[in-house]
């Protein structure tokens, strides 16, 4: 993730910032371009916090795999709201970050939710995340994992 979110600091749903090097080295990366006033993210969210919390919070061997919020809410104080009402302890491109218009130009953003899926150079695993997370449920992520070639002792 060097290459996409580099030298940059995110910030965790309670307000601390983090290294994005270090909390994503070697893992799957997840992009999810939300807001709170959008029906559909409210919608999703619960769901992909029910996956993460599977994958990395209440597994006995965290998997390989971080999300990274990237709001599309009007203010600051929306997207601290969004994050801590419905989201999972990942971690989140800071409000004022201009970054992420880039990454919303980047990865052509233009609906909400969206959930892309990235290997650790930053190239597009896939841009449906959310729907492979709907129809295939924790199986998808083995797919993601092996895309990336995120080589870890992981078993779904």
């Amino acid at each position: 993730m060097v290459d996409v979110l580099g030298g940059r600091r995110l910030v965790t749903r309670e307000g601390a910032l983090v290294e994005a090097e270090a909390a994503l080295q070697n893992k799957v990366v997840a992009l999810y371009f939300a807001a709170g006033r959008c029906a559909p993210s409210r919608d999703f969210t619960p769901l992909l916090c029910d996956f993460y919390t599977a994958l990395v919070g209440a597994a006995r061997q965290p998997a390989p795999f971080e999300i990274v919020f990237v709001s599309a809410d009007g203010s600051a104080q929306e997207m601290l709201d969004f994050m801590r009402q419905q989201h999972g302890a990942w971690l989140a491109l800071p409000f004022h970050d201009p970054y992420r218009h880039e990454l919303k130009r980047r990865y052509d953003i233009t609906a909400i939710p969206r959930l892309v899926i990235l290997r650790p150079n930053g190239e597009v695993i896939t841009s449906k995340g959310r729907k492979q997370i709907r129809e295939r449920g924790l199986a998808c992520f083995q797919n993601w994992v092996e895309a990336a070639e995120v080589f870890q002792n992981f078993s779904g």
